[in-house]
């Protein structure tokens, strides 16, 4: 399995599940054995990682907090050192009897939660129940409090489901308990076979967890969803959905995509029917699947707004596309200033497929706004930018230097392994300023560092980025059109990354040089929020490449023409840097619009409404573009 690989550096994101493959025990061992073989800090399977595994499988089955209650799972919620020794032994050689103990519990608590059901249904509904009431539960305690929690979470599915007309409400009540029936017959299985088949793939989804937020076992069906994130393709209508429960609303409206092209269809916007199909009570993944078909389909779309402190029903049709459009990877504006302009290029992400790649694109934008215009300075957006294929950040950051060190990766054995720039040819030489929010991640975080640390680039943006400096590799070739194996693939963390300072981004993130604070700047996202995660390091600093990494025969022979136009350390900006911070401290604080947005964010009810103007006026890149400004003056 792990002879086919490919370095990512990417941010993990909700997968559609699919069907479930056909695995054995064996199967099971085999894959468990390859990522502790590959994996950065755990080589062998040990109590730690088991007690970690029991209770991911734990969370895999009830999510929600809906069908356990605590006493169900005391024996596995903390289970005493001699038992998972116990159990650690027994799981190394193929016996996962645990797991489905666990899940033979579960199959107790459906039984239980449907008698339940039965009691509620009889039970008057509560008035004014929150979605902030279902944040960060603890397991119920008593059947009486698990009781209570689903006669909460009915009333919050029933209050929009009777926003609904009469035939559509009905069908909407039913698709609740039919979405619910179908989860609970999954995991009951219609014979042994099926229970065993679910019990093994959840195994190894829980021990994938248990490593580090970012090594996952996959399905056939999400090993397919997973090379769309990293090659950005895919037929839909372009928007990013958030489950809320009473519906699914659109988070994001990317541009070029089938949906932003008059449509209607707004930021905001809470999803409660495709097709006349009601949503509410789907799994994010299978209404995701509704939206998605084939090119020039039409999906039609019931959705509810807030307009003037109501809400109202509107009814919108979206031709489906091709979601690989070059908007929706890549975008650039031009801005006039003196006598030339400030490009504005926005990176979506670090992407390879047959066709096309981030590097050659930003190379290629980059040549056109040059031939059309004097470009006095390049902003490089990389605010949305999780990261993506590990060669294209090396690609991208080379557009800006000359020769040196890029990234150095550290894998599982301690091997160090640097990746150049080469190509000696700038894209670009003047001045440049990177964009960064708390959402940037993984190969942003390289391009972003390194062009920091070579003093070739300022950095904008939120205090500091989202963190990720660990390196993944995956089963399957995202550059190609791969065979997905029947059985699954797997992505395992095989190392922390390093620019050529010799930091790495590991959850400390990168800081700017100059602090602009944008919508993400009180969100609790990043590495540092994850359950497992590598602790950060650094190495030595690589300004003076030595070629230490290449052999000395190579080394000898290459070493004269790489060391010719080496790119050296700057510090053109380091003398203006004072004056350009001052600067923009000044017209923050001046900004009576930028203070109030400041302040909003902090609050924990802020609407989306106010939230869109402030996203819409854009303040972050406005100032970006105040002080590359500042800084063009100052340099001339």
């Amino acid at each position: 399995m792990l002879k086919r690989l490919i370095l990512l550096i990417w941010l993990s994101f909700p997968l559609l599940a699919g069907k479930l493959p056909d695995i054995s025990e064996e199967d099971v061992s085999v894959v468990l054995r390859q990522m502790t073989e590959a994996h950065a800090t755990y080589k062998e399977l040990s109590a730690q990682l088991v007690a970690r595994a029991l209770d991911s499988f734990i969370q895999e089955l009830d999510p929600t907090k809906t069908y356990f209650i605590e006493a169900d799972l005391a024996k596995w919620l903390h289970p005493e050192e001699e038992e998972l020794l116990r159990l650690t032994q027994q799981i190394s050689q193929s016996n996962f009897t645990c797991f489905q103990a666990i899940h033979n519990c579960m199959l107790c608590a459906i039984e239980r939660r449907s008698k339940l059901d039965k009691k509620i249904d009889l039970l008057p509904l509560p008035q004014h129940v929150s979605v902030k009431d279902f944040k960060d539960l603890n397991w119920a305690t008593n059947e009486k409090e698990l009781e209570d929690r689903l006669i909460k979470l009915k009333a919050l599915q029933y209050e929009t489901a009777y926003k609904l007309d009469k035939p559509t409400q009905e069908k909407a009540l039913a698709r609740l308990v039919k979405r619910r029936q179908l989860r609970e017959e999954e995991m009951k299985g219609t014979c042994p076979a099926d229970r065993m088949r679910f019990v093994l793939c959840h195994t190894l989804k829980a021990f994938a967890s248990s490593f580090d937020n970012h090594t996952c076992y996959f399905t056939p069906g999400e090993a397919a969803q997973f090379l769309i994130q990293v090659q950005q393709r895919l037929f839909g209508i372009g928007a990013q959905l958030r489950d809320d429960l009473n519906g699914f609303s659109i988070v994001k409206i990317i541009e070029g995509g089938p949906a932003s092209r008059d449509t209607g269809l707004k930021n905001g916007d809470r999803i409660i029917a495709i097709n006349d199909e009601p949503v509410v009570g789907l799994e994010i993944t299978d209404a995701v699947e509704l939206i998605r078909g084939e090119e020039g389909t039409v999906v039609n779309l019931t959705v509810l707004r807030e307009e003037e402190n109501k809400e109202s029903c509107h009814h919108i049709s979206i031709i489906r596309g091709e979601v690989v459009i070059k908007e929706t990877r890549i975008e650039s504006s031009t801005i006039p200033f003196g006598d030339g302009v400030i490009a504005v290029i926005a990176l979506h992400a670090f992407y390879q497929d047959p066709i096309h790649s981030s590097g050659a694109d930003l190379y290629e934008e980059i040549n056109m706004i040059r031939k059309e215009h004097k470009v006095k300075g390049i902003v490089i957006d990389l605010r949305d930018n999780s990261g993506g294929v590990l060669p294209q950040a090396v690609t991208v950051a080379g557009l800006f230097i000359t020769k040196g060190i890029v990234v150095s990766i550290k894998d599982n054995f301690g091997n160090l392994e640097h990746l150049r720039e080469l190509d000696g040819k700038m894209a670009y030489d003047g001045p440049l300023i990177i964009l960064t929010s708390k959402a940037s991640a993984s190969a942003a975080e390289i391009v972003a560092q390194t062009l920091q640390d070579y003093g070739r680039a300022l950095i904008v943006g939120d205090p500091h980025t989202f963190g990720k400096g660990t390196f993944q590799t995956f089963t399957l070739d995202a550059s190609t059109t791969p065979k997905i194996n029947p059985k699954g693939e797997i992505k395992v963390t095989r190392g922390r990354y390093y620019t050529v300072s010799g930091k790495s981004p590991q959850l400390v993130g990168v800081q700017p040089d100059i602090v602009v604070s944008g919508p993400l700047t009180h969100v609790q996202i990043g590495e540092q929020y994850s359950q497992y995660p590598l602790e950060n390091d650094s190495i030595c600093e690589n300004f003076h490449d030595d070629l230490s990494d290449i052999p000395s025969v190579q080394r000898d022979h290459i070493s004269w023409l790489y060391r010719f136009n080496l790119q050296p350390k700057l510090k053109m900006y380091t003398r203006f840097l004072p004056v350009l911070q001052k600067n923009s401290e000044l017209r923050c604080q001046n900004d009576a619009l930028y203070q109030k947005f400041l302040s909003d964010l902090q609050k924990e009810d802020l609407d989306e409404t106010s939230l869109g103007f402030y996203i819409e006026n854009d303040f972050q890149l406005k100032e970006t573009l105040n002080i590359m400004k500042d800084l063009i003056l100052l340099l001339n």
